[in-house]
Order: structure tokens, then C-alpha cells, then sequence
């Protein structure tokens, strides 16, 4: 959407865009970067303005910088955050279901709480990747990982009682969150243990203990550089 936003406001396709990372279908993104090449002179605050013009409703343009030529998006990224929004109990009002993922069953929230904790450091995850390939590097370091009380957005139609799980890392395999989501689904209906979620991200190759949550609860929430 973004390159077909940029034909229209040029008239040519001499340029290219990277983005920052890539989502999977149904996921939201609160804060996202994309790095433009371009042929031509851009100023900055008239090309914001034209973006805001072609893009959808469900995109918008918050700023556009100028970079120098060493700058690398990909590499460039030290932290991204992202946030799991998720409840459980009597069914949500249908307009939940593009930004929040449902249980039915009661989940242990405070169990949830102790096994996100565990997930921070650096740890092997392996069981957190889809289809790895053997010959990657799993290590992956996690700064901060927490199960915590909705308090970031609200709506008439939302339950009561909702919660997100977020955690911060410098980079994610594929649906390595989701993963750890489905995991911690499993903490709070008591179908694995503590121990388990543990023994899960040591050294090795073991099997996933959890599932890949649903992807319209996740959303990226922040990217640092």
C-alpha cells in the first residue's frame, strides 16, 4: 500500500522502500518505519502530506525524515515492543475481534504474570520459531516481558476485564510472539507448568509447548532506533 501510495504521488516507480520488519496478515501496527530511496529531491513535510492524502483510512503517516546514506533500517532497529491484547470469560462484542484475541475458558492471570517473567533474558528459542531452520541462531535476548491490565485503550463495546502481554526485544523470529502467547495461554489453563515454559527456552531442540495465538490480538507497538 505504501509503494502504490508512492506511484500515485510521483507518476513513475524510480524509487524502492524497505520496511522496518514485516507482520503477519491481521496483526496492527501502532508505530512502524519505512526507509524510501528516491532519485529525486523530497521534502519532508510536503511528502507526509501527500501520503496522508493516498493512504487508506487505517494507515497514516506521522512524519518523514531525512536520512544518511549510511542508514540501514533493518539493521537499524535496537528494540522493538510489541503488545498481545487478549481476554477471556463471556464472549466479546464482535468489534473486538480485529484487536483482541478471546478465551472462553478462565486463565490464571496471575500464573500468566509469573511465566512471562521467565521469558526475559537471553534464551534459546527454538521452540519459539515456526519451521526453524537448524542452521539459524535462536538466542534471542528479551528486555522486558509482562502479562498487565489493559489500561492503554478502552471502548464501549470492550469487556470489562482485558489484558495485554508485551514484550521487548531487539529482533523476532516468525511468530516467535504468538508463540510465546499461545504458551502463556496454556500457563493460564493450567495445561503446562512453570517448570515446562522454562525447561522450554533452555539449550537444545525441543518441541513447542504452546500454539500460535490467533494473530488479530497482536499489534507492534513501538520501534526504537
Amino acid at each position: 500500500m505504501v509503494d502504490k501510495s508512492l506511484f500515485y504521488i510521483f507518476g513513475h516507480t524510480n524509487f524502492k522502500t524497505l520496511g522496518s520488519g514485516r507482520t503477519d496478515a491481521l496483526v496492527s501496527a501502532n508505530s512502524f518505519a519505512c526507509q524510501l530511496f528516491s532519485w529525486e529531491k523530497l521534502d519532508p513535510e510536503k511528502l507526509c502530506c501527500d501520503l496522508n492524502s493516498k493512504f487508506p483510512p487505517d494507515i497514516e503517516a506521522l512524519s518523514v525524515e531525512e536520512v544518511g546514506s549510511d542508514f540501514e533500517i533493518i539493521s537499524g532497529s535496537k528494540l522493538k515492543t510489541y503488545r498481545y491484547f487478549f481476554s477471556f470469560g463471556e464472549k466479546n462484542h464482535p468489534f473486538c475481534a480485529p484487536i483482541m484475541a478471546h478465551r472462553t475458558e478462565k486463565l490464571d492471570i496471575e500464573l500468566m504474570k509469573q511465566g512471562a517473567k521467565l521469558f526475559e533474558g537471553t534464551h534459546n528459542f527454538y521452540s519459539y520459531c515456526h519451521r526453524p531452520n537448524p542452521n539459524k541462531n535462536f538466542k534471542r535476548e528479551i528486555s522486558k516481558s509482562e502479562v498487565l491490565v489493559n489500561d492503554i485503550y478502552s471502548a464501549n463495546f470492550f469487556p470489562e476485564m482485558s489484558y495485554y502481554f508485551e514484550v521487548c526485544g531487539s529482533g523476532f523470529m516468525r511468530h516467535q510472539v504468538r508463540l510465546m502467547m499461545g504458551t502463556l495461554f496454556n500457563v493460564g489453563l493450567g495445561l503446562i507448568s512453570l517448570s515446562e515454559l522454562k525447561a522450554s527456552l533452555e539449550d537444545g531442540k525441543a518441541e513447542p509447548i504452546g500454539f500460535i495465538a490467533p494473530s488479530s490480538g497482536l499489534m507492534l507497538a513501538d520501534i526504537q532506533f
